[in-house]
């Protein structure tokens, strides 16, 4: 009789635990962070102080895909004096004043403290078509990427993404004398 007392419990227990075992798994996943990103959405910026010719120059723009994010690096000669990366209602070309479209639910203003030029005078990043500066098609959030130009050493980068998502910045050196300014959008709210 006892044994048939406990297996009769044990097997309560076995089938609480098949029926439990899910829903607790759920919960433990929806309380972890997706991809472990916990960046949020607010302004982003670091101000170096930074002036004169140690002030590098932009000099290329690329994208990549991640599994949880797309990434814009904007590649540069020397470091910048800092930077300031927020979502904004609308994008504007500098010293125009000109409202610049881009493709997507919401969009991001980079601002990288940079000079226009190098040493010799030379603009070392000219895109071809500076309102589709990078080809970020098929990307997960990234819709537009576009170069806004350099107004008083403050080159400016639209991004057009597919809504406003958590975002996080952060400058990388190299190679060589360079950096590296990286901004990544995840793809979704966690």
């Amino acid at each position: 009789m006892k044994r048939s007392v406990a297996a009769l419990i044990g097997f309560v227990l076995a089938a609480l635990a098949l029926v439990a075992g899910p829903a607790w798994a759920a919960s433990a996943t929806a309380a972890t962070p997706y991809c472990g990103i916990q960046w949020g959405s607010l302004e982003k910026g670091v101000t170096t102080g930074t002036v004169g010719p140690e002030v590098g120059t932009l000099t290329d723009l690329r994208a990549g895909r991640h599994a949880c994010y797309d990434r814009l690096v904007l590649d540069v000669q020397g470091r910048s004096a800092g930077y300031t990366v927020r979502y904004v209602p609308e994008l504007v070309q500098g010293g125009s004043g000109h409202v610049v479209h881009v493709d997507g639910g919401a969009r991001l203003e980079i601002v990288a403290d940079l000079l226009a030029t190098d040493a010799g005078g030379n603009r070392l990043y000219d895109p071809a078509d500076p309102g589709h500066a990078v080809d970020v098609s098929g990307f997960g959030t990234f819709r537009q990427v576009a170069s806004l130009g350099n107004v008083e050493a403050r080159e400016v980068v639209g991004l057009g993404v597919r809504a406003r998502l958590p975002f996080r910045v952060f400058e990388l050196d190299g190679p060589g004398s360079g950096s590296r300014l990286v901004v990544d959008v995840a793809h979704r709210w966690s």
